[in-house]
């Protein structure tokens, strides 16, 4: 089946090409899919899309006029979709749900260790032989307590590391485990009660509506002074300026991203020559109290590697005319 692959990265292309094995035609293009880019998939059946692609509904209707049928993400996550106008132009779309929750939750835990130990500065001192430890004094693990918002997959893996550093652990969830809170002693809390009562707070759930800047303002207020806040499931997740606010007065101690909401055109390529047009992400660039990696966190051989051969499954299913069991538009 002929398939437009756009957003492809070099650190993705072998994957998907040994994934993919000969049997769909893959026209693969560096470019992102936008309503400029869409005529890119005339004669394709399906396109197959990364998290920074936009899939609104003005680009389906657009792919949906060139005769494609079915959109295969590269992704677990599909706020980029517009997943209602995708079915009613009969457009399938399915994701990858499961690439590795690993991944995801061990780059969250680097984050923390490095922020917490300011190991960033400590490697930039050195490289400059500079070898005092003045301004580099963290703090423990045992003992805090860390509140985990969206406990799936991703959070339930962050809950099981941190209990072995000997954590107090919170989470916030529509959907409470069993199994975490009997073998890792997580209690179950509303939002705002884990905001209070945390020293680390880390972002797991999805995007939507309800969550939706559920980091804003008044949620900041009500956190301890000096907490480490850590985002590496959606940029929206956040109010990126209210966050800003609190690092200035020092009511946020620390920030770790892996995720921007106006990460589209800047995260994935290399701006090395350019001249920084986003004044929001400048200004926290320059706090040293904050460690910012450009959607890295799911980078990883294994995690690679699934995406690809799910990737693949999801195009098989599409062109048996099989329902794919990571199909949306089911659901």
């Amino acid at each position: 089946m002929k398939t437009a692959l756009y957003s492809n990265h070099n650190f993705e292309k072998n994957y998907l090409l040994n994934a993919n094995n000969g049997k769909h035609e893959l026209i693969i293009l560096d470019t992102p899919l936008n309503l400029q880019t869409a005529s890119l998939a005339e004669g394709c059946k399906a396109v197959a899309l990364f998290v920074s692609d936009d899939a609104s509904a003005p680009v389906l209707e657009k792919l949906n006029q060139l005769g494609v049928k079915f959109i295969a993400l590269r992704s677990a996550g599909f706020n980029n979709v517009n997943i209602k106008r995708a079915k009613e132009l009969g457009i399938k779309v399915a994701r990858v749900p499961d690439y590795s929750p690993y991944a995801v939750a061990e780059h969250t835990i680097a984050l923390m260790l490095a922020l917490n130990r300011k190991i960033i500065r400590s490697h930039i001192r050195i490289m400059e032989q500079n070898f005092s430890l003045d301004g580099l004094v963290g703090f423990d693990m045992h003992g805090k307590t860390v509140g985990i918002i969206g406990i799936g997959k991703i959070g339930s893996v962050i809950a099981k590391i941190l209990y072995g550093f000997g954590c107090k652990l919170l989470a916030f969830d529509k959907m409470e485990n069993e199994e975490l809170k009997e073998k890792y002693n997580v209690e179950y809390t509303d939002c705002m009660t884990l905001c209070k009562s945390s020293d680390i707070i880390t972002l797991h759930a999805p995007l939507t509506e309800e969550t939706k800047y559920i980091i804003n303002k008044k949620c900041i207020a009500g956190m301890k002074a000096g907490v480490m806040l850590i985002n590496t499931s959606r940029g929206a997740l956040v109010n990126t300026k209210d966050v800003i606010d609190a690092l200035k007065t020092g009511h946020i101690g620390y920030f770790g991203m892996d995720v921007y909401e106006e990460e589209a055109g800047l995260f994935f390529e290399d701006h090395s020559e350019d001249i920084l047009q986003d004044d929001t992400i400048a200004r926290l660039m320059s706090f040293k109290n904050v460690i910012i990696t450009s959607h890295q966190a799911f980078l990883t051989d294994t995690a690679l590697k699934n995406i690809a051969e799910t990737t693949i499954y999801n195009l098989d299913c599409f062109e048996q005319n099989v329902v794919s069991k990571n199909e949306l538009t089911q659901k």
